[in-house]
């Protein structure tokens, strides 16, 4: 009978063996569609491995990690825009060390201990829809963003689109970046886009929808990897990099140290930081972080390039801490609150 009564529990574990073996499993605050050539390179390159991947808003991601640390249900490696969040785990001890395949090839900021690294190098642009404002109008810094936003009264459409600094950790972390900047600037643009109309969104995808139909004229804080594909599938769609400063974000990406499988972790791992992973992700509009790396205007070297003195990384280091300091993020919430209030309701469809 003892037997018996094992057989189920033996027959599960067997079936979960199964489903598992030879795979990745990842957790990730990036679109499939834009990865999707990435992950198909990678498993031509290591046919026994499958990517199991998950597409996950980078909050969401934050918390399903943490809820299921510790359970067998786990994810292998993290992967994420929201740099100051992932940067958090890594701080608190949820990453496993290791050092990729090609890691001297990396500059040395994209490392942090060995523990987490930058995989992408992307600049956050202003998006817009150039049939809702003409090109001499189209504002290319900051202060004539905030001069464009005062010239517009609210209307039948918002004027601006943005993340939720609630629902986005990525956007959070923008947004508190741009307020480090220039405080008194941040603020004047938030509360005169809040009164022309704002539109608050979780991800850049629904951001850019917004623009794309005509119910916002200008996306804030847009990450541009995403809006330089957009543009290309629709001519609607312009995108300005800030001529006073740009910011750039790396996505981080980190092995768990509980990985169900982490030979295949860091095999994804040498592939995503390898020559051969970053040119493929280069050639998705994600730009790479390494300087061998050159396709057109798609690389890091290039962008400084066009930068110049406006060229401003978001560091990987302690400095992302900084507003997930509970204290902090319950001031600049306040403060975001009572600039923004509720929204009225949907936004009207454009006029035809």
């Amino acid at each position: 009978m003892s037997y018996l009564r094992l057989l189920p529990g033996l027959a599960g574990l067997l079936v979960a063996a199964a489903v598992h073996a030879g795979s990745v499993v990842l957790y990730a605050a990036t679109d499939r569609q834009v990865v999707g050539p990435l992950i198909k390179d990678f498993e031509s390159l290591h046919p026994s491995i499958k990517v199991v991947y998950h597409d996950l808003g980078s909050s969401e991601m934050h918390q399903r990690f943490l809820d299921e640390y510790g359970s067998n249900i786990q994810a292998d490696v993290l992967w994420s825009s929201a740099m100051n969040l992932q940067f958090k785990l890594v701080n608190d001890g949820y990453a496993a060390p290791y050092k990729p395949a090609e890691a001297d090839a990396l500059p040395a900021w994209a490392i942090w201990k060995g523990e987490a690294f930058g995989t992408t190098f992307e600049p956050i642009v202003i998006a817009y829809n150039k049939r809702l404002i003409r090109a001499a109008d189209v504002p290319r810094t900051h202060a004539e963003l905030i001069r464009f936003v005062k010239a517009h009264p609210s209307g039948p459409r918002r004027l601006v689109a943005t993340y939720d600094p609630r629902e986005s950790g990525l956007g959070y972390l923008l947004h508190t970046q741009d307020m480090e900047a220039n405080p008194m600037a941040f603020w004047d643009f938030i509360r005169s886009s809040a009164r022309a109309g704002m539109l608050l969104e979780p991800t850049t995808a629904e951001i850019l929808d917004h623009i794309a139909r005509g119910e916002a004229t200008i996306g804030y804080n847009v990450l541009g990897s995403y809006a330089l594909v957009r543009a290309t599938e629709n001519p609607n769609i312009g995108i300005v990099l800030p001529g006073d400063y740009t910011l750039i974000l790396s996505r981080i990406a980190f092995i768990n140290r509980q990985a169900p499988h982490p030979e295949e972790a860091r095999i994804w791992m040498d592939y995503l930081l390898s020559r051969r992973g970053q040119s493929v992700l280069n050639d998705t509009g994600l730009f790479s972080v390494r300087d061998d790396v050159l396709t057109s205007s798609r690389s890091a070297s290039e962008l400084r390039r066009q930068l110049g003195d406006a060229f401003r990384p978001i560091v990987i280091s302690t400095g992302l801490l900084t507003y997930l300091d509970r204290m902090k993020r319950e001031l600049f919430l306040e403060n975001w609150d009572g600039a923004v209030p509720a929204p009225a309701g949907p936004p009207q469809p454009p006029k035809p």
